[in-house]
């Protein structure tokens, strides 16, 4: 079923906007949404989700509908229990995107690259009580690091990820992965609306993340 719109819709060009209320409350349902940064940055949009809130269903369509790379977005604090060190040690790509090794469950997968397994990877790598042994590197989860000012910091959609979870009351974490079309090219603009319609799925923006940040600047709290 395709989420009812607010009465006032902004749009981003060909695409959409949901309001930050109704994004974060399919957030806070375990339902994944499209986030978009600006068109002079990456111009792409992301499949995103709230880390504690994924199933094998919606890690499928991630894998399936976008570029297959699935990541984990965590704060600073989450690596560091983690013992992440980065993927490499002097950051060149464009954005500064904080790769970290990727990671796999010790336990409780098989080859690690099923959409179960990646989930389970993802509800060890988030418990409290973890032991760093239950994490093993390399594998199929790709963790990135967000800045900790979120998106008031760095408009990318890890920190975007990593916010829409807090504000959601989840876990401050969450998964992402870039959508694709069918082609294999990066899909945008009337791309996006057209499969956001097609699944039922509601869009925003990093931008408007960040506005509602600088509005209620409480809410991170």
């Amino acid at each position: 079923m395709t989420p009812t719109l607010s009465p006032a819709i902004p749009q981003a060009g060909d695409i959409t906007l949901s309001s930050l209320p109704e994004i974060l409350a399919q957030v806070a349902a375990g339902r994944p949404v499209l986030v978009l940064d600006d068109a002079g940055r990456e111009d792409e949009a992301d499949l995103v989700c709230a880390a504690d809130r994924i199933t094998p269903g919606v890690m499928a369509m991630m894998i399936r509908e976008g570029s297959g790379i699935v990541c984990l977005c965590i704060r600073p604090g989450k690596a560091g229990e983690l013992k992440l060190r980065p993927m490499v040690e002097v950051n060149r790509s464009r954005h500064a995107t904080a790769f970290t090794q990727s990671i796999e469950a010790a336990h409780g997968v098989s080859t690690g690259v099923s959409a179960a397994d990646r989930v389970q990877t993802i509800q060890c790598a988030l418990r409290s009580t973890l032991e760093r042994s239950e994490i093993v590197s390399p594998g199929h989860v790709f963790p990135l690091v967000a800045r900790p000012g979120g998106v008031l910091e760095r408009e990318g959609h890890t920190e975007a990820a990593v916010d829409l979870a807090v504000l959601a009351g989840c876990a401050p974490a969450g998964v992402l992965c870039e959508l694709m079309n069918p082609d294999g090219s990066m899909a945008r603009g009337a791309q996006v609306q057209a499969f956001a319609r097609a699944h039922g799925l509601l869009c925003t923006t990093v931008e408007a993340i960040a506005e509602w940040r600088r509005r209620h600047p409480a809410a991170m709290c």
